[in-house]
C-alpha cells in the first residue's frame, strides 16, 4: 500500500472510483468536540461509476437524488452547471454499520466528480468529501472521509507523524496527520442493528454538557493521544488496555447497546480487547485478535450473530 497516494487525475466521463471503508480505534465522538481520533481506512470498498446520461439517476432510480441526501449534496457542491450523470454504486460496506459506508460513498462520488473536472488533489478532495457528508448528516467531524480519502492510519487532532492537510468547518479546524501501520489484522463485526450517526452525535454532545462532561472530554482525549502512540510504536499490549478504557467512556456517555455488548462477551476469548467502533448505539465492534486467534475470533462473532470481516489497512480512494 502506497501512503503518500498522489492526486486525483483528470479522466473524461465515463469514470469510476473506489474508496475504502473505515474502522475508528480511538476517539470516536470526542473528535466532534475537538479531541484526537485515530482511524485506519479497511479493505472493504464502494466503487461509483458515472457517465453522461439524459437524466441523473442513482442505481436507476431517477428519484435518488430527492431520497438521497449524500447524493444531493455531492451534486449540489462538487458537480453543480453539469450535466445529467446516470450513476451506478456497488459496495461491500454494510449501511449504517459505523465503518464508513457513507464516508465511502461520499468520497467517491467527489472524487469522481473532480476526475471529470479536471482532478483534484487529495488535500481538497478530503475537504469536499467531508463537507459533502456534513451537510447530508448536519453534524460530524473529518475522520472518516480524510481516512478514506488517504488510506492507512490516520490521527485527527493528535500529535502524529506526517501532516496530511487541514479540514475546516465554520466552527472549527481539524489537523489530519499520518500514523506508522504496525502492520497488526483486525476484526470488525456488525451487530445487524442500524444506528444514526446525526442521532448519536447529538445524544453524546447532550451528555458532554453535564457536570462532568469537560472531565469526560478529558478522559477521551487522554486513551486517544496514549492511543496514537501505542499504535505507531506497535505496542499491542499497550493498545489493549486503551481499547477497554475507550469502551469504558463510550458506554458511560450512552452509545453502548446490549448487541454490541453481546458481541464483545463472544470475542473476549479470542482477542486481546475490543471495542465498539464508530457512532454506536447498535453498528459495529474492532477486536484485536490474539495472534493465531483470527479464525476462531471470527466464529465467535459469527456465533453470536454478528457479521465478521477480518480487515486490513487499504489504500484511498483511487480511480479504476
Amino acid at each position: 500500500m502506497t501512503l503518500e497516494a498522489p492526486p486525483i487525475p483528470a479522466r473524461a466521463l465515463p469514470v469510476s472510483a473506489r474508496s475504502p471503508g473505515k474502522c475508528i480505534v480511538f476517539g470516536e465522538h470526542a473528535v466532534v468536540h475537538g479531541a484526537p481520533e485515530l482511524v485506519f481506512a479497511i479493505d472493504l470498498h464502494t466503487q461509483v461509476f458515472a457517465r453522461s446520461s439524459d437524466t441523473t439517476r442513482l442505481n436507476s432510480d431517477p428519484n435518488a437524488v430527492r431520497r438521497n441526501p449524500y447524493l444531493r449534496t455531492a451534486l449540489e457542491r462538487a458537480w453543480a452547471g453539469g450535466p445529467p450523470l446516470d450513476l451506478r454504486a456497488v459496495s461491500r460496506i454494510p449501511r449504517a454499520a459505523g465503518l464508513g459506508s457513507s464516508a465511502a460513498f461520499a468520497a467517491a462520488l467527489a472524487a469522481a466528480f473532480g476526475s471529470a473536472r479536471g482532478g483534484v488533489d487529495r488535500a481538497e478532495l478530503a475537504q469536499r468529501a467531508f463537507d459533502i457528508e456534513r451537510d447530508a448528516q448536519g453534524v460530524g467531524s473529518p475522520g472518516d472521509t480524510s481516512t478514506v480519502v488517504a488510506g492507512g492510519y490516520v490521527a485527527i487532532n493528535g500529535g502524529a507523524e506526517v501532516p496530511l492537510w487541514t479540514v475546516r468547518s465554520a466552527d472549527r479546524v481539524w489537523e489530519v496527520r499520518r500514523v506508522s501501520d504496525p502492520g497488526w489484522v483486525w476484526v470488525v463485526a456488525h451487530s445487524g442493528i442500524p444506528r444514526s450517526t446525526g442521532d448519536a452525535v447529538r445524544a453524546v454532545g447532550r451528555r458532554l454538557e453535564a457536570a462532568d462532561g469537560a472531565e469526560l472530554l478529558a478522559e477521551f482525549a487522554k486513551v486517544a493521544r496514549e492511543g496514537i502512540r501505542a499504535v505507531a510504536h506497535g505496542d499491542r499490549a499497550g493498545v489493549a488496555e486503551l481499547l477497554r478504557r475507550n469502551q469504558e467512556l463510550l458506554r458511560e456517555v450512552g452509545v453502548s447497546h446490549p448487541r454490541l455488548e453481546a458481541l464483545l462477551d463472544a470475542a473476549a476469548p479470542a482477542a486481546e480487547a475490543a471495542k465498539l467502533t464508530g457512532a454506536g448505539a447498535g453498528g459495529s465492534i474492532v477486536a484485536l485478535p490474539v495472534p493465531g486467534q483470527e479464525t476462531e475470533l471470527v466464529r465467535r462473532l459469527a456465533r453470536a450473530g454478528g457479521l465478521p470481516f477480518v480487515v486490513r489497512p487499504s489504500a484511498g480512494v483511487e480511480l479504476v
